[in-house]
């Protein structure tokens, strides 16, 4: 068996466990010894991370070669038409790399969202509106750079889902342990625990409610 904890990542929290001096890690939200994140998300991006103790399925999780789909809510500048919408489905020449062909469509704001602190810049002349983006990748601010390549520069991203693993009754600066099979596959029951140690280091805004804790 292996374990495997489901964050959500705050704003401003970075994605490693050891950091500069005044800046806010891992290590002051997750104190389960040996476990390392499969894939990041950049300090100015929210939700869903996934650690394990487990190299294989630590690979497995963050290689692209296993197609395993990521779901972003991407609050952008502007409301992207359906030609721009096209371009981000079709694959975006970034420069560097031309990104993999994926999902993308207008969404409402979640109502589930809370706050973020500090609140996104807002122009009052220009709108903006929310997307969703499904990705089988994941390269370095990716999506960032991919709905600025159209035109619609990111003001806020939050990751709600990794493969079948998502952010439902995990409040930021909360996590939720599990345990799983050798092939990435959830035992039951599911959920064995799901605390927050550190109440004081909350950046966020107001949470959704706090699920129910089951304990094993």
């Amino acid at each position: 068996m292996s374990t495997l904890i489901l964050f959500n990542k705050p704003y401003g929290v970075l994605c490693q466990f050891t950091g500069e001096p005044g800046r806010e890690t891992l290590a002051g939200y997750i104190p389960v010894p040996g476990v390392y994140a499969a894939g990041r998300l950049d300090t100015d991006s929210e939700g869903l991370l996934v650690l394990t103790d487990d190299g294989a399925l630590q690979a497995r999780i963050a290689d692209p070669r296993h197609k395993l789909a990521k779901t972003y809510l991407v609050q952008v500048e502007g409301v992207p038409d359906e030609a721009a919408l096209e371009a981000l489905r079709a694959g975006v020449n970034l420069g560097d790399f031309i990104t993999r062909p994926c999902q993308a469509r207008l969404v409402g704001e979640p109502a589930w969202l809370w706050p973020r602190n500090p609140p996104i810049r807002e122009r009052k002349s220009i709108p903006t509106c929310w997307l969703e983006i499904v990705l089988k990748e994941g390269k370095n601010r990716q999506v960032r750079r991919m709905t600025a390549k159209v035109g619609f520069p990111t003001l806020r991203l939050v990751r709600a889902r990794i493969g079948g693993w998502s952010l439902d009754g995990i409040a930021p600066g909360e996590w939720r342990q599990i345990v799983v099979e050798p092939t990435g596959a959830p035992t039951t029951p599911a959920s064995i625990s799901s605390p927050r140690p550190r109440p004081s280091s909350r950046r966020d805004g107001a949470p959704p409610q706090r699920p129910t804790r089951r304990r094993s």
